[in-house]
């Protein structure tokens, strides 16, 4: 008596979620290369191992195949798909503080001037769409439409002078917080 097991496919949880489609949002699939066009901008990606199925407000992401790499990027092209569609909607935002005494930013053009403790200025060149507004020389806002060149953005600044864990100076994400040591003086006794 032999019995045949047949092979359990398991979905991913965030990709069996349907990717809703906001209005004024316009979606042109054509193979695996997705353009999305909205109110704020147009984002292009080709996507590898998954497949699209459009009905008339939303999207749904299926594995293409049933390979383990077709399998392992289904939740990631689903939420791919969606940082696409809520970037063009509804845009990104990140916030960035610059601690400590005689640290500041300012924005020239295109460049961010940031005086944050060394004997020059570092100067950063911002990435294409990507968009900054500085409040009081301290306080840093990155906007935009694309997710991933936005966290990037806002890590490369933030990696100019990482916020130290003595004193907290340095340049850290608004709501970070920040683990901070005692001294050495705090030892003595």
């Amino acid at each position: 008596m032999e019995e045949v097991m047949e092979k359990k496919v398991v979905l991913s949880r965030v990709g069996k979620q349907p990717v809703a489609l906001p209005k004024g949002v316009e979606i042109s699939i054509d193979g695996m290369h997705v353009r999305v066009k909205g109110p704020k901008g147009v984002l292009e990606r080709d996507f590898v191992g998954v497949a699209f199925e459009r009905t008339d407000s939303e999207i749904v992401v299926h594995p293409d195949g049933d390979s383990r790499q077709a399998r392992a990027m289904h939740g990631l092209g689903r939420a791919l798909l969606n940082n696409m569609v809520t970037g063009v909607s509804e845009g990104y935002k990140r916030e960035l503080d610059v601690v400590g005494v005689g640290f500041r930013c300012e924005l020239m053009d295109r460049t961010l001037r940031l005086q944050v403790g060394f004997s020059h200025p570092v100067m950063y060149l911002l990435p294409d769409g990507i968009d900054a507004e500085v409040e009081k020389q301290t306080h840093l806002i990155l906007t935009g439409i694309d997710k991933e060149v936005l966290g990037q953005a806002a890590a490369s600044i933030r990696g100019v002078r990482p916020p130290e864990p003595y004193k907290g100076k340095g340049i850290r994400y608004t709501n970070e917080k920040i683990r901070m040591k005692a001294g050495k003086s705090a030892g003595k006794k």
